[in-house]
């Protein structure tokens, strides 16, 4: 598949208004394939994960299946399926934390995010790491580019998506076809620069969610890939429906979560874009996070969890 990093090497990419050097890790020699780590959110999916697991391919080095205090046989039935995966739990509550604790276990070069309800097909990840390994910083699904589809989106969430689609490509000058899907790969490398919600912080009180924590955690990676100038490739995809259960995910709610966090995202890329009156002395990549305001209207939106 190409040259390959050595570990101590550097790799020297442009990101966002800056060039960021930073440590390979990979850790095997030339013309070998990248080690890949799989992230699967987990709440109540006993049944699901029995189609889930099986179907990912043998080749993957890790799987982290992270448990959302499922009340169900959730982690006794991934060790059943898979004696080697790796379990955590997660910190909060909802899908971004989830994926956030998730990514923090991962060991290998390359990381996939995979839902746990059998509605993203395991059988395609060769495909994600392939256009990682073409060149691409960040592989992001689409239902919607040309091979691609959905057997689960509903008419009001396929107008949502669109709607939310064409603010993100208008307000960063991306050409997305899909924004609101989960299914996507990245360099091991990319995770600290999308500088994602800190695991460790202590979660509001109630039915309340940080914000990052909801399901748009998804437009937020996204977005902040765009914002980052990273070489992104949409990879076709097939969404089935849910194999077993009911999805939490609300398109009223979660839409206006979504909406929310791209106009803060944006107002950000704007902020960045102007030279700072401490430039010289400033880290080479920062993403500050949402103003207050939007915070605490963000995080007063009740959620279902994952």
């Amino acid at each position: 598949m190409g040259h390959r990093w050595q570990v101590g090497d550097t790799i020297t990419r442009d990101v966002g208004e800056n060039f960021v050097t930073t440590p390979s890790t990979v850790r095997t020699v030339p013309e070998t394939r990248p080690t890949v780590s799989v992230v699967v959110p987990c709440l109540n999916e006993e049944q699901n994960l029995s189609y889930v697991l099986p179907r990912i391919p043998a080749d993957v080095d890790q799987v982290v299946i992270v448990d959302g205090d499922s009340t169900d046989r959730t982690v006794e039935r991934a060790f059943e399926l898979m004696p080697t995966v790796d379990v955590v739990q997660q910190t909060r509550r909802g899908k971004g934390n989830a994926l956030v604790c998730g990514f923090a276990a991962c060991k290998c070069d390359i990381i996939v995010m995979l839902d746990g309800d059998g509605s993203t097909d395991p059988a395609e990840i060769p495909r994600f790491v392939q256009a990682l390994v073409d060149g691409a910083d960040f592989a992001k699904g689409s239902r919607f580019a040309p091979g691609g589809r959905s057997e689960d989106i509903t008419r009001l969430r396929k107008l949502g998506n669109d709607g939310l689609n064409v603010m993100v490509n208008t307000l960063f000058g991306t050409r997305f076809s899909d924004l609101c899907y989960g299914y996507n790969a990245f360099w091991h490398w990319v995770l600290p620069h999308l500088d994602l919600p800190d695991m460790d912080l202590p979660a509001p009180g109630g039915d309340l969610m940080l914000w990052g924590d909801g399901f748009e955690i998804e437009t937020l990676i996204n977005v902040r890939a765009a914002s980052l100038r990273l070489n992104v490739a949409e990879v076709a995809s097939v969404e089935a429906a849910r194999v077993h259960g009911v999805s939490n995910l609300n398109a009223f709610r979660d839409g206006r979560r979504v909406s929310r966090t791209i106009l803060s995202e944006w107002r950000r890329s704007r902020t960045r874009s102007q030279p700072a009156a401490t430039s010289s002395t400033a880290a080479p990549f920062d993403i500050a996070q949402p103003d207050p305001d939007d915070v605490g209207d963000i995080a007063t939106v009740t959620g279902d969890g994952l």
